[in-house]
């Protein structure tokens, strides 16, 4: 009979498709440097990397997360920190691709492998990095403009609310989006050079100085969490929620209630947990001699009031209301 522990550890990894992991005497200190720990993204990302810790065997995980998203030099003491403790590997989303790359220079020189997941690093995989987890954000980008234009009808006014931050995979999910919509000649963006970042009280704030705009709008986009939530906040201070078609990014407790509402039209949902999963067996594998792809690729999933309460649907979102 199966001991509850290993009950679960098989649960997990029927979760994720996954096959059964070697498990090893040997315990290895895997650090997982998110971008911060402000987002419900980065805590989904926690849950699936401490399953990832739990099927992989012995492993410590440490997770170490920037207290805010555009702090450089603490995402660098963190690798730093991590270097000094001897880990046996890394796994980093970076703030900036060109920024971080000195530090991971330095990780892997002290031959400790980094893994990059969630935004581009400057070098190539397999070489400067072992490799990259993630989304194809422009791809995300696309997707979000195709449903924006079955939502419209092929027709309409449209918003983009971009990121402030040089992020360059929210910037391509921004590219991925406008790319589509210029295939539909009726479909002008009458808004794409608004830009916001920080909590999503800052971007509702922000949003709310394009009221004119906002008002003329028949759909708008927003490209990742915080600015999905301060766009919701917004139109609803402005009476527009429900009212505008609105897609958003990634699937935070306040906007799947706005999308039960009808508030919100449609996310474009990542899949956090399992991007932490993959990035601690992924080291955990290359750690163990097996080779490992140049790309780690995640699905996007639209999600809509139609599909919220499909199986596949519910297990994406299961993990992130996990308690820590």
């Amino acid at each position: 009979m199966k001991t509850p522990c290993i009950r679960f550890v098989f649960a997990v990894m029927m979760i994720f498709g996954l096959p059964s992991l070697v498990f090893t005497q040997e315990k290895l200190k895997i650090a997982v440097i998110p971008k911060s720990n402000t987002a419900i993204f980065w805590k989904s990302v926690h849950q699936g990397s401490k399953l990832g810790a739990v099927a992989s065997g012995r492993v410590e995980l440490l997770w170490r997360a920037s207290s805010k998203d555009d702090d450089l030099q603490e995402q660098i003491s963190l690798i730093e920190q991590s270097v000094n403790d001897g880990v046996s590997g890394i796994a980093l989303a970076p703030m900036d691709k060109e920024a971080l790359a000195g530090a991971v220079a330095k990780a892997t020189k002290k031959k400790i492998p980094v893994l990059i997941f969630d935004s581009a690093l400057k070098g190539t995989p397999g070489k400067d990095f072992l490799t990259i987890v993630g989304i194809d954000n422009k791809k995300g980008g696309n997707i979000a403009g195709q449903e924006m234009a079955k939502l419209l009808g092929g027709r309409g006014k449209v918003v983009l609310l971009r990121v402030k931050v040089g992020n360059p995979n929210i910037m391509s999910r921004e590219d991925g989006f406008l790319e589509t919509i210029a295939k539909y000649k009726e479909i002008r963006v009458i808004e794409k050079n608004h830009f916001v970042s920080g909590t999503a009280e800052e971007a509702a704030a922000e949003c709310m100085k394009m009221a004119d705009k906002l008002n003329e709008a028949d759909g708008v986009f927003c490209s990742y969490e915080q600015s999905t939530i301060g766009m919701c906040l917004a139109l609803r201070n402005l009476n527009l929620a429900g009212k505008v078609k609105f897609i958003g990014f990634d699937t935070p407790a306040l906007a799947l209630e706005a999308l039960k509402k009808s508030e919100i039209s449609a996310l474009v949902a990542q899949d956090p947990a399992q991007m932490g999963f993959l990035c601690v067996k992924t080291l955990v594998d290359y750690i163990h001699g097996k080779k490992i792809p140049s790309k780690v690729n995640i699905d996007v999933r639209v999600i809509t009031r139609e599909n919220l309460n499909d199986p596949d649907i519910q297990k994406l979102l299961a993990l992130p209301s996990m308690t820590e």
